[in-house]
């Protein structure tokens, strides 16, 4: 039930589905003037406020700021666990490839580290919540490409069953305690970090982390004014990770 809420709460946080919403009521109301046209006026005020630079890049550096990272290169890590998300389950699907989205960074760090002997395994975590038989699992999709890059299959684990963070955290530590890992690297998203890692510190691991998919500019160049889609789309996931830290919070599911 929580994942279906989760669902509704994300298209109602996006400011795409809040500027059409008034543009579409401005438009409906049947007697018309200043109400009417006031609806219109702030439906095109939300989709270019969170459609241009400075707003998208405010939101993102935001939630980015609190991506602690306590990577230690001189450490060779038991495990290096690397979060889901990047990969378009759909396209992969379509294509019979893997397909990444903008966090392939995400197992792209994993790798590196694995190759370059920083890790000596990766537990790959992220299933689906598709519940078809022959749907995409994110986790097996990775590991298969680990082994395309080389990585020998004993030091690839998978969990495929998680289906959100908090999810994650709960299968991982089943394995971690399993295998009787110790020094452990967590890998994620620079925005989703801090409710990563307080989902994990909520089930009693502490392991040091890595950002990836770092998406916010120092704002130090002049933005642009111009409205983009890309822009619309970064404010939206900035939005959709706050709600979610304060969701988690109230839940219990992370802590400092």
């Amino acid at each position: 039930m929580f994942l279906i809420l989760s669902k509704i709460l994300d298209l109602f946080l996006g400011p795409l589905t809040w500027g059409v919403l008034f543009l579409v009521l401005g438009l409906l109301w049947r007697r018309g003037g200043r109400r009417a046209l006031g609806l219109q006026v702030l439906g095109l005020g939300v989709l270019y406020t969170f459609s241009i630079e400075p707003v998208a890049g405010a939101l993102m550096r935001w939630v980015e700021s609190g991506a602690k990272e306590t990577y230690r290169p001189g450490a060779v890590y038991d495990a290096v666990i690397v979060l889901g998300g990047g990969l378009d389950p759909d396209a992969t699907e379509r294509s019979g490839r893997p397909e990444y989205n903008a966090a392939v960074e995400r197992i792209l760090r994993g790798y590196e580290l694995l190759r370059e002997g920083k890790a000596q395994h990766v537990l790959l975590s992220g299933g689906t919540l598709d519940t078809r038989p022959e749907a995409v699992v994110e986790s097996q999709v990775l590991q298969r490409q680990l082994q395309a890059w080389g990585i020998a299959p004993e030091r690839i684990v998978i969990e495929g069953h998680s289906r959100n963070t908090r999810e994650n955290a709960l299968d991982s530590k089943l394995i971690i305690q399993e295998r009787g890992w110790n020094t452990l690297l967590l890998i994620t998203s620079a925005a989703h970090l801090p409710r990563a890692y307080g989902c994990f510190a909520a089930v009693g691991l502490r392991p040091d982390t890595l950002a990836a998919d770092v998406r916010a500019s120092d704002g130090k160049r002049p933005p642009s004014w111009l409205p983009r889609a890309n822009h619309l789309n970064a404010s939206t996931d900035a939005l959709r990770e706050l709600a979610g830290r304060v969701v988690y919070r109230l839940r219990g599911w992370t802590v400092e």
